[in-house]
Order: C-alpha cells, then structure tokens, then sequence
C-alpha cells in the first residue's frame, strides 16, 4: 500500500473508513453555536464541561518589562497535542456537538510513515522564479520546514502539495475529488482547523469555482465590487457542493473565500478549512483593505507592499509553503482566515496549556465595561492626535523632518501590563478613593477622577496636554485606567501633571479582584517569531506578525467579534485601553527626555509616532533595539519650499499639509509598515 505522501493517482486514494478518536474528556469541546456573520474565521475551543482554571500563584508582577528583557521564549512546539481541540466560527444556529481534533483514519496509506516523497518543487529555476519583476525577493529564496505537513495541504492546477513541498498528487479536477483527497489526508488541527489551500485561478477553474464580477477600472467604489464578487463566490459555492454535502460533509455557515466543512462522526465532529487564495480578497475589513485599497490579507501578504505571493503558481504555492511552515514553528498555530484571528488562536493554545497545567493566568470571562455613570465618550483611552504650529526657535538649524515611533509600540505594552479579570468591584466615595491606594498602587480598573484644567498646571506648552480628555480652560471630570491614573501622579518631567491622588478626586470606581500579566507568554512568543522574521529579512512574516497582534488588540473592543461561546473571553476593551494609554504615557515620557536632552520638542504626534524638526546629524532615537524603544520612521530632507511651508502655516491644518507634502514619497510604506500602530 501507498505511503501517505507517495504520489499516486488522485483516483487512486485508499477509502478511508472515518472513526471518532478515543474517547477522552481532554479531547471533545463542545460546538458553539456561531460567530458573527462577518467572521470567515476559526475558535480555538475549550475543554467540555470543565470548569476555568485559574494559577493558585500567578505570574509575578515584578517581572522586567518585554521592552527590556533579554530572556527569548522558547518557539512553541509544533506537534499536534491530543488534547488541542478547534472549532470553526460560522454563521448560523447549529446544535452543540463534540469536536473531534481531527479526522482520523484507519486505512494503511492513512497511517503509514511517509516514504521517499516526489519532490514536485524542485524545478529549475527558471520555472520557479516569477517572470514579473527582475528582483527575486529575499522571502522567496527562504527555505520551507515541515512543521505545518499533516495538517495543511496546498492544491494548485498542477498538483497537490505538502507545505514543505513534497507532491501529493495530481490536479484535484472535481469536488469529488477533493472530498476523496480530504479524507485520505487525515489532516490534523494545529490551533485552528486542518487547511486545504487552493492557490491560482486555474486550480479554481477544475473545481467550477468562476466568478466574474467585472474589474475595477469600471467601478468607483472597490467595496462595491468586492460585495459583488463575495456574493457570486457564495452563489457558485452553494451551486457546486453538493457532492461534498452529499458525502456527509456540512458547510458551517455561507461559504465564501473560506469554505468551513464538518463532518460528524457519532458524538464527534471533525473539520477542516478550505482556503481560496485567489478569492481571499473578497473578505474585506479593516484586517484586509482600508481606504478603498486592498491591503494586508493575512498570511498571503499585501499587494500594496509587494509581499504577496508570487504570480506564478508553483512559486506560490512554495511561499505559501514556507510561510505556513514558518507559522506551525514559531507561534505554534496555523495561520487564521484573518490576523487577528491567528492572535487569537495564539491566546487559546496558550489558555489550553495553562488549564491542563494548573499554572499560570487563564482568563475565560469576557471584560466588558462596567456600567459607568454619565454619557459615553468614544473609547476610555483615546490615542493622541495633536499639532502645533512650529514657532521660530523650532526652525532654527532646522534641515531635516524626522517621525519617530515606538518599536511594536501595543505588543510591547500586551507583554509588560497586568491586566484585570474576573467580576469587578464598583466603589464610590471614600472606599473609590482608598481603594487607590495600594502597596503596589493601584490595582487594576476603571476610576472617575477630575482632571484639572491644563492652564492651571505648569505644562510645558510644546506638548500636548497630558491625557486627551483634557481641556485647557475647565475641568473635566471622566473615567481613566489605572495606567492613566499612574501615568498623572507622575512628575511633570516624567510626562505626567505631578499629581497626587487627592488631587483626582477619585469619587467612583470599578476594580477587579485578580490581575496580572495574562498576555505575557503571548507576547514573548510573538516578539520571538518578530526577531526571527527580522533576523532573516523576512518582511512577509514580520509585517503578518504585525498585522496579528495589532488586529487582535483592536478587536479586543468589539463585541460582535467574539459571539460564539468559547470566544467571549477574547472581548476585553479595558485590556485595550490599557494598551493604548500605556502606549501614549510612554510616548510622552520620551517627548519630555528629548527635550530635556536635544531641546527640541515635537510638531505632530498621532498615535504612538512623533515628529521632529531637526538638525543635519541630530539622532533623537533610541539606541536600543527592544520593543517600545523609538526608531526612526521617516527622514527626509527639508528643501527650500517644505522649510517655507513650515515657516508660512498659519494654523495647524497648514502644518499638517506640510508634513504630509514632506513625506508624500513614504506615506504607502507608512501605511503598510507594521512599527507604526495606526488607530486600531
């Protein structure tokens, strides 16, 4: 009998005879019912019927800040753990059922170690390298693991792969074949369901999968036309799968560039991802495409930034390859339909490691906002977005336009902040006020405080004022984080008002009963793979790395993100707006030492970038290669028409008219650059 990596006929696959694994309590979740009808995307489930494990002795808060610690995490192992256990978010009401971790067969060419594979890859160069630029790109001359092989496969019209590149079979030409090659696989999950890709148009082709839904030149709106071709790639899905179905498969949902399948077996379910590369971009949110473009999509990569995959097909399907092998061996999961979907498979693999140990922070409760007194106010920690109009000393020897900005500015805050969990507190009057008072200060939470108006403190006037929801004539009164609340006892020279919490007058607050760094081991894996990415020139990785943490940190605030059951635990808003506030003090904190340093205050800050007027040679960055730590953005030469424009603005639209004039030749590469946040 064929090994199951042999290449044989794609008739010729073995019948597999599909049985439920053993049983185990460790092995079965139950299905929750759906995810939102946006969500073409995967949970990483639970345990069944066990109730949340919480460390008796969580991880100290003492620990060195990620900005700064030198200890690397070990990369996550990529082997299937038999108590790893996915289901799939989906559209509509279905039953809850046990998830099988994965198909199991028990067929010889199923089971059987892999002999000598057909190396299909391995062609001349000339066949391999893309024909459409002359400039092959450093991420595709990277070699390809075998850490995702057994539970990806990647079918091109040419054949069907292993992510390592060995040849399966030949062209899958039919939906039943596909289901013969889905079975016979047996793939196995790795923190999402088990992927079958199809990559290049003509793979599509032979399983009937054709849409037209006219080109861009002939629409004004991009979103227009991606709707039109998502809703025609549902309708030819629908039309075409039926000898799936018919087989015993379910679709889990509309079927769109991501084809969810189940298959129960008994009590057990079992599924797998059918991913269509040509058609991803159909699914289309802020994840994806942003200003009428599209951008990031996932693991594939960005057009606009020239990491997506190769044209040619072979190529790509070794990208792809490499790029799911890469992903298997550094986070430990298979990439998710979207990124913020792989961080947040990232968080369930880790959750599930520390249930079954006992040790560690496992948070499985939603954080919602505490019902907070008076009107909403947009997000409680707003990012920064200020400009001034530079006055004449900022011009003088002024040559350059520099932007600085924090170094993977919100995974370094995920790393070092303690979050809170569990059911908070609600305090008023003297017991909010005390509560503040800690010996390690304040614990984790919400607090109504009064902030001063800014022209009653001595602030230095080349800043903006300390916290967004200031004002300079009156006082404000609004709720902060704790991060905010430390963040404004701090000494003016610190970034902060030099407050005492007296001054706050904090009169009402919600504190939660247990904290601590529950995202830390999270964070030290991806800030592993990140330098692995950039030790290797492996911009396609570290820009998906970036797009992964920053996704799943911004759709921390949204509830409809996290509907089904086992994901509500990912909804956490006041995890975010700790991140994004821890970000802005820090920010600050840093503005304060280049003045004190260079003497040169900022002209713009957005987020977590800051830009500078500077002098020929003048470094104002940090040293320091660590996460957080100020990098240089953009440098660009002031000519005489920029330095005039700075000279002339009136106001501050004129200033911002400037910058961006001054930075129109970087303004994709910033867009597209994953050390600047952006706004979530």
């Amino acid at each position: 009998m064929s090994g199951p990596w042999e290449q044989i006929p794609l008739f010729g696959l073995p019948e597999v005879t599909l049985t439920a694994s053993p049983a185990s309590t460790d092995d079965v979740v139950p299905d929750d019912d759906s995810a939102s009808v946006d969500a073409g995307d995967f949970v990483a489930a639970d345990q069944a019927g066990s109730e949340p494990v919480v460390a008796e002795h969580p991880e100290s808060s003492e620990q060195s800040d990620v900005a700064e610690a030198d200890d690397a995490p070990a990369p996550p192992s990529p082997e299937v753990d038999s108590e790893e256990v996915v289901s799939a978010a989906v559209d509509g009401d279905d039953e809850p059922t046990e998830i099988a971790p994965a198909e199991t067969a028990t067929s010889e060419a199923a089971t059987a170690e892999p002999t000598t594979p057909a190396d299909a890859l391995d062609l001349p160069a000339s066949e391999i390298e893309p024909t459409a630029t002359a400039r092959t790109p450093v991420w595709e001359g990277l070699p390809a693991g075998e850490e995702a092989d057994g539970h990806a496969l990647i079918v091109t019209a040419a054949g069907t792969y292993t992510p390592s590149g060995r040849e399966v079979t030949g062209p899958v030409d039919s939906v039943e074949k596909l289901d013969k090659l889905i079975r016979w696989a047996a793939l196995t999950p790795l923190g999402a369901p088990a992927q079958i890709w199809v990559v290049g148009q003509g793979a599509c082709e032979l399983l009937g999968w054709i849409i037209d839904p006219g080109s861009e030149d002939d629409v004004d709106d991009m979103e227009a036309l991606r709707n039109r071709a998502a809703q025609e790639l549902t309708a030819v899905l629908h039309a075409t799968l039926t000898p799936l179905l018919s087989a015993g498969w379910e679709l889990r949902g509309d079927p769109g560039h991501v084809v969810h399948l189940s298959r129960s077996i008994g009590n057990f379910t079992s599924m797998v991802d059918v991913v269509i590369e040509p058609y991803v971009w159909t699914y289309w949110n802020k994840d994806f495409g942003w200003h009428n473009r599209v951008g990031d999509m996932g693991i594939l990569g960005s057009p606009t930034a020239g990491t997506y995959l190769p044209d040619d097909d072979l190529p790509a399907a070794r990208e792809l390859g490499r790029r799911l092998a890469w992903c298997a061996k550094y986070l430990g999961v298979l990439p998710g339909p979207t990124p913020a979907r792989t961080g947040a498979a990232l968080v369930d693999k880790i959750k599930r490691e520390r249930t079954r140990s006992g040790k560690g922070i496992v948070v499985t409760t939603p954080g919602s906002v505490p019902p907070l007194d008076g009107p909403p106010r947009g997000d409680l920690e707003p990012a920064v977005g200020w400009t001034r109009v530079p006055e004449s000393d900022d011009l003088d020897n002024a040559h350059r336009l520099v932007s600085i900005d924090q170094r993977a500015a919100y995974l370094a805050s995920a790393g070092m902040l303690e979050f809170g969990y569990g059911q908070p507190t609600h305090l008023t009057g003297d017991k909010a006020a005390a509560a503040a008072v800690g010996e390690k200060g304040a614990p984790f939470g919400l607090w109504r405080i009064t902030l001063p108006a800014g022209q009653t403190l001595s602030l230095p006037g080349k800043l903006p004022l300390p916290h967004p929801h200031m004002l300079a004539d009156q006082p404000v009164q609004t709720w902060v984080t704790t991060v905010s609340l430390d963040g404004l006892c701090s000494p003016v020279a610190d970034g902060g008002i030099g407050a005492d919490l007296d001054d706050l007058d904090i009169t009402e607050a919600w504190v939660y009963p247990q904290q601590g760094r529950a995202l830390d081991k999270w964070a030290k894996i991806l800030r592993e793979a990140r330098k692995a990415a950039v030790d290797t020139d492996d911009e396609a990785t570290k820009r998906f790395l970036g797009t992964c943490y920053k996704g799943y940190i911004g759709r921390m605030v949204n509830p409809d993100m996290w509907t089904a059951k086992q994901m509500h635990h990912h909804h956490q808003p006041l995890w975010r707006a700790a991140i994004i506030a821890h970000c802005r003090w820090r920010g600050r904190r840093v503005a304060m030492r280049i003045a004190r340093e260079h003497g040169r205050w900022p002209v713009r800050t957005v987020t977590d970038s800051w830009v500078y007027l500077l002098a020929d040679g003048e470094d104002i960055a940090d040293a320091s290669e660590a996460l957080g730590k100020m990098s240089v953005e953009k440098d660009v030469i002031l000519t005489d028409t920029l330095l005039s424009a700075f000279t002339s603005a009136q106001d501050v639209h004129d200033v911002n008219l400037a910058i961006k004039a001054a930075f129109a030749d970087n303004e994709d590469a910033a867009a597209d650059d994953d050390e600047g946040e952006g706004v979530l």
